[in-house]
């Protein structure tokens, strides 16, 4: 009989775990596969560095990345962007104090937050962001992302995006022109005041600004800083940590490009 390879077993016992029960802490995987914690810290490493795992910035926990193998499926970009941006985000969250979300352009002028570094007990926001698309009216940043696109791009986009949009979307949809207006001449997008951009269990109404993430002159996605609206004005994180920002999006930027 044919002697297994133990190492395989181990790894496909923590993939296993993780397709049946979806995003998983160690601790979680410990308990599930028997294995210790040293070991699956290897296990995901590895695995990490081939992009079938996610090790998410805001909590640890792991979820499958978009190089998984599917059937019938081919690896997006959006693991390029997210080892691009994994310590740069976290850099930024520590630099500043607050919330970072990282979002990917996923086609038809929508972003899809694929990383974010918000903890609920240092940002006082909900942390549940990763998978969630925000609005391309409402959101820092759905409004940075499409600020980045050429104008051609944009018209063409637009035109997508109207056939599209959910109702109340829809209804501030003509306001997007002037969004887009004013970010260019602040220099960010702002979140839409007292816009929940899902339901909550728990938390504050949050507040964003965000910038978008070029590589080679192509828009990729965009990244903002988010935090408890109660606790700051817009003006006043613009004012300390745009620069910063800005400064993020555009190593981001440069590490994607630089990724084969």
């Amino acid at each position: 009989m044919t002697k297994l390879n133990r190492s395989i077993e181990r790894g496909l016992m923590v993939l296993e775990v993780i397709h049946t029960s979806g995003v998983s802490s160690l601790s979680f995987l410990a308990a599930q596969t028997g294995l210790s914690k040293p070991t699956l810290l290897r296990i995901c490493a590895t695995m990490e560095g081939r992009r079938w795992l996610i090790r998410r910035s805001s909590d640890g926990c792991y979820q499958l990345g978009s190089a998984f193998p599917q059937s019938g499926g081919v690896p997006d970009l959006v693991d390029r962007l997210v080892a691009a941006a994994k310590q740069e985000i976290v850099r930024l969250s520590k630099e500043t104090g607050l919330g970072v979300d990282l979002a990917a352009a996923i086609g038809g002028g929508r972003t899809e937050i694929v990383d974010t570094t918000r903890a609920f007990k240092k940002h006082g926001v909900y942390p549940g962001s990763v998978g969630f698309r925000p609005s391309p009216v409402f959101s820092a940043l759905g409004v940075a992302y499409l600020s980045g696109l050429s104008k051609t791009e944009l018209s063409e986009t637009m035109q997508e995006l109207a056939k599209k949009l959910p109702r109340e979307d829809a209804a501030a949809f003509p306001r997007l022109p002037q969004l887009l207006k004013t970010a260019a001449e602040k220099g960010y997008a702002a979140r839409a005041q007292a816009h929940w951009g899902r339901a909550v269990d728990y938390g504050e109404l949050p507040a964003a600004i965000a910038v978008p993430i070029l590589a080679r002159k192509e828009v990729v996605g965009a990244v903002n800083l988010v935090w408890n609206a109660a606790d700051q004005s817009v003006e006043d994180v613009a004012k300390a940590h745009l620069s910063r920002l800005k400064g993020t999006a555009k190593i981001i930027g440069q590490s994607y490009a630089d990724i084969v």
